[in-house]
């Protein structure tokens, strides 16, 4: 194959797969920073085994913000039982309220 037809193809083959957000393995392996900068530039990136998906190439700062959230408390009750105002008292007594007086 001559030096042009291959970059014709080679440019067909960018514009053509540009969206694609899976990966085979294989392919992965063989264009690991083609992989490394779609997941930084568009997002998670599956990678496929045997036509399964397998894992998922993510940016740091996502996988973070991911693991933050999971750190969340599991309830209500343990989120105020966690909280470092757990054992703040707090003044609930209330003055009577009478109403007040209508004229009819």
């Amino acid at each position: 194959m001559t030096k042009p037809a291959l970059k014709g193809q080679l440019a067909a083959r960018k514009t053509k797969s540009l969206p694609r957000k899976r990966w085979q393995l294989q392919t992965a392996k063989a264009q690991f920073s083609e992989l490394f900068r779609r997941a930084r530039s568009e997002g998670p990136q599956w990678v496929t085994r045997q036509d399964k998906e397998a894992v998922v190439v993510l940016p740091a700062e996502e996988f973070e913000r991911l693991q933050a959230r999971s750190r969340q408390p599991r309830s209500l009750l343990q989120f105020f039982a966690e909280s470092p105002l757990a054992k703040v008292t707090v003044d609930l007594e209330r003055k009577p309220d009478y109403g007040r007086k209508v004229k009819l």
